[in-house]
């Protein structure tokens, strides 16, 4: 009894601690930065140059009066969270008052995703794992891409449970606020694909079904900015299309190492093909352990397009580590990530301060030695998925809360 009072209440508090480890990881250094502070002591968060330089502070609409190089879910979220800020921090409201709105906002959304691992079932350990994530200490107050999380996550959850449309819908929704839950789009029209004892319009008529919802999600909320301001509406695909890249990203080591140097559109070209090529081939290796679960394959997919996306931010390890929790075997690999993801981390950032004449020696060879670390247990995961099957927790639905209405059947994942 107390064991199982201990899994179910410690977790949450152990959160908390965990929460109120990243608002000060991030928060210490104030509302202005001091020199290469930002880097040397690793506190930097886009809230501190949005408050500033992207009307926030103004309480500018993003879009309409603003740019915002974030996909429209994600500026409207922004918006909200200045305007919060503003009324907490009155006329003297700063940098400081935001930070720490986006930081109480998204220990929300971490405690949402906890809540929706319990009642997935998922395994204890697993949920303390997320509780205590250096990952969510290192960018729970960096940016906002937690929303879009703590959406795949529900997505995921509700592709489990057979709830297709519902996961459909939520993984649009999840686009809107950044980019990558749209992986998760195309594994759950295949599964409605699938014989399944359905004739073959039947399956044609679920997946087109499938898409049209996905599609009238997503243009919710997009087509009213696009249609009030398509310019700074595009801006997210547009920088997206032309930035150059990120020092830990495959494309711009081999750059930096003198392996393969490239130009922007070179890297656009070949890493989607690169993406395109191994994702397809996750699919067609993982159909025989997967066909009734292709959604698992989810976080596998995801972690070969961090691999060979042109860009990846530190930030986007947070992306992953909820998934990996949810679909692995075994959490040693899942421990090898998060310790390749702090090494890159601060690889990546004291090599910015570098430069700045901060002296901590740190050069791209550093990043390339980190990335790769982080890079062999992604592939090691990746590998193991495809090759064995998920998790027996994962395709079996905890227990109902509620009795089943006699002659329903229980949904099978």
């Amino acid at each position: 009894m107390h064991s199982r009072r201990l899994n179910s209440f410690g977790p949450y508090l152990l959160l908390l601690a965990t929460c109120v480890a990243g608002w000060w990881f991030k928060a210490h250094c104030g509302a202005s930065w001091i020199g290469d502070e930002q880097y040397i002591t690793g506190c930097y968060s886009d809230a501190v140059p949005f408050w500033g330089l992207r009307g926030v502070a103004a309480g500018q609409i993003p879009y309409v009066e603003a740019r915002m190089e974030y996909p429209v879910l994600t500026g409207a979220l922004i918006w909200l969270e200045g305007l919060i800020a503003r009324v907490i921090g009155g006329a003297r409201a700063d940098a400081a008052d935001f930070l720490l709105v986006v930081a109480l906002v998204n220990a929300v959304l971490a405690f949402a995703v906890l809540r929706m691992m319990e009642r997935a079932g998922v395994p204890a350990v697993r949920r303390w794992w997320w509780a205590g994530a250096p990952p969510l200490v290192l960018y729970l107050g960096h940016n906002w891409d937690m929303l879009a999380v703590a959406l795949a996550v529900a997505a995921f959850l509700a592709a489990r449970r057979g709830e297709a449309l519902s996961a459909a819908a939520l993984a649009a929704i999840g686009t809107a606020a950044k980019l990558f839950p749209v992986l998760l789009l195309p594994l759950i029209g295949l599964q409605a694909l699938l014989p399944g004892g359905k004739a073959w319009r039947e399956r044609i008529r679920s997946a087109a079904i499938l898409t049209v919802v996905a599609i009238m999600f997503w243009a919710m909320f997009n087509a009213p900015v696009a249609w009030r301001a398509f310019d700074h509406w595009s801006e997210f695909y547009t920088f997206s299309r032309e930035r150059g890249g990120t020092a830990a990203a495959v494309w711009e080591i081999m750059g930096a190492q003198g392996w393969w140097v490239s130009d922007t559109e070179t890297r656009n070209l070949w890493s989607f093909v690169a993406f395109a090529g191994g994702a397809a081939a996750i699919v067609l290796l993982g159909w025989r352990r997967h066909s009734d679960a292709l959604w698992a394959l989810f976080t596998s997919v995801l972690a070969w397009f961090l691999l060979t996306n042109k860009v990846y931010s530190p930030q986007f390890d947070l992306w992953l580590y909820p998934f990996l929790l949810i679909t692995s075997r075994k959490l040693w690999p899942v421990a090898w990530f998060v310790l390749g993801d702090l090494a890159a981390y601060w690889a990546e950032f004291w090599f910015f301060a570098s430069p700045g004449g901060a002296g901590m020696g740190v050069t791209q060879g550093h990043i390339a030695v980190a990335a790769a670390f982080r890079a062999a247990a992604m592939l090691w995961i990746i590998v193991d998925a495809v090759r064995s099957p998920a998790p027996a927790w994962l395709l079996i639905l905890p227990p109902a809360t509620s009795p089943q209405p006699e002659g329903r059947p229980t949904p099978i994942g």
